[in-house]
């Protein structure tokens, strides 16, 4: 039930908090050592923003791209409802093409939704593509209600009000997405708007979902920070008011390094869905990455049955390959490097037992084989390695062709070589090495 007590404080000038952002300094972390307790949901699950926010980092996907990728999501979803949701922009004949070419599929995972701004027309659009369901932008901050939008917080609240009406007298889920929570006057606008939404909720007995949007990435994971930066109390505030976890979702942005922790930490206190784009793309700093969070959840939850958490390098590689979309060699997961290891004494604990640097069995779980980079650091236990995973053979790392193989290496970077040596140049060293009696290449 919603909390019919909560008023909204209507203010002549905008609470900007100085105190924590004073603008020309570094934000400042306050705390208040006031502590909420942890709330796991039952379920929780991922919904996406690839197409919507993930479009706003690059130039616009073609359409068919856009089927591909949501082909991969469905993929790696397996019919779980693990990636529940993916959200259309709906302005564009291209965004309209891609939402009818995905709808086409039939997938009851990830559903299809809208984004659109809290105005008539574009309401519009949702109803023209038969969605069931659409985000609607209804910023919470005074930065944006005072300084883009030029109204009253009263103003503001009306008007979000007025359009998730609209979506549900014509049989449209609303999801409000609260812009910049992690600036907005918690109790003076942002408790007493979804309070008023719940209130729509109960006249309509319909769902009201609210997206809480840490847009420049101000949120904090820790408990006993001061609102509005804490998101357990972000979370916390809004479930103790009566919204239910199923319609709280998270969204964040990288600003400061927090995204993936800050959306675990959602779930962690009430949040049912996390919203996330492939390998973090997204505004400026991106979002939350989908395949992490595909990660952390089994973490969470364990391992769910269906999922194909293999397809996330099969993503990873369509993106590369595909997409040109640059995944940093160093990258969690999916990055070409993700478990390739150059040091001489990493090489040699995996040799004898690869748990011992490797964080999990990356070649059963993401199709992942670990590997070895070759430079001068690498040493004869990373030669061995190589050969080994490359040949049906097993050797000792004092082997004469083994030793004839680091001699070529030394000399190389004897000569000042910086790059790393290819696997074209291991497999020409290796037939030299064992002359030419190389047993058969691994599958």
């Amino acid at each position: 039930m919603a909390n019919k007590n909560l008023k909204l404080v209507d203010v002549g000038k905008p609470n900007l908090y100085r105190q924590m952002f004073p603008y020309t300094e570094f934000p400042r972390v306050i705390f208040d050592k006031q502590k909420v307790k942890y709330e796991i949901p039952e379920k929780i699950w991922i919904t996406d923003t690839t197409f919507r926010d993930g479009q706003q980092a690059r130039p616009p996907y073609k359409s068919e791209q856009i089927l591909k990728i949501y082909d991969l999501l469905h993929e790696i979803d397996g019919g779980t409802g693990l990636i529940r949701q993916c959200e259309f922009f709906l302005y564009s004949n291209r965004d309209r093409e891609a939402i009818e070419l995905c709808k086409e599929r039939g997938y009851k995972f990830p559903e299809i939704t809208g984004w659109i701004r809290a105005v008539a027309a574009d309401f519009k659009l949702v109803s023209q593509m038969g969605l069931d369901e659409t985000g609607i932008l209804t910023s919470a901050s005074d930065y944006h209600i005072f300084l883009k939008l030029r109204k009253t917080r009263a103003q503001a609240m009306n008007a979000y009000l007025d359009i998730a009406k609209a979506a549900l007298d014509s049989g449209v889920t609303p999801r409000c997405h609260f812009e910049d929570i992690t600036r907005a006057d918690y109790k003076g606008f942002v408790l007493p708007f979804a309070a008023e939404l719940m209130k729509l909720s109960e006249e309509y007995d319909k769902p009201v979902k609210i997206r809480l949007c840490d847009t420049l990435g101000f949120g904090l994971p820790w408990a006993e920070v001061s609102l509005p930066r804490s998101v357990p109390k972000l979370v916390h505030g809004l479930r103790k008011i009566g919204v239910p976890s199923e319609w709280l979702e998270w969204h964040g942005h990288n600003d400061l390094h927090k995204v993936q922790v800050n959306a675990a930490t959602a779930w962690l206190y009430g949040c049912s869905a996390a919203n996330a784009a492939i390998f973090g793309c997204g505004e400026r700093t991106g979002n939350p990455p989908l395949e992490a969070l595909v990660v952390e959840h089994a973490q969470l939850k364990g391992m769910t049955q269906g999922v194909n958490y293999a397809a996330i390098t099969e993503l990873a590689e369509y993106a590369r390959k595909e997409l040109g979309h640059e995944i940093p060699q160093n990258y969690p997961l999916v990055g070409q490097d993700f478990n390739v290891t150059r040091a001489g004494i990493h090489a040699d604990g995996l040799s004898k037992n690869e748990e011992i640097y490797n964080c999990f069995d990356t070649q059963k779980l993401l199709n992942r084989p670990v590997g070895v980079a070759i430079t001068d650091k690498t040493g004869a236990a990373g030669i061995k390695h190589w050969v080994e995973a490359k040949y049906e053979i097993q050797i000792p790392k004092h082997d004469p062709c083994i030793t004839k193989i680091k001699d070529k290496i030394d000399a190389e970077y004897v000569a000042n070589r910086v790059s790393v040596i290819s696997d074209e140049e291991m497999f020409e060293w290796a037939r030299e090495a064992f002359s030419g009696n190389l047993p058969p290449l691994r599958e």
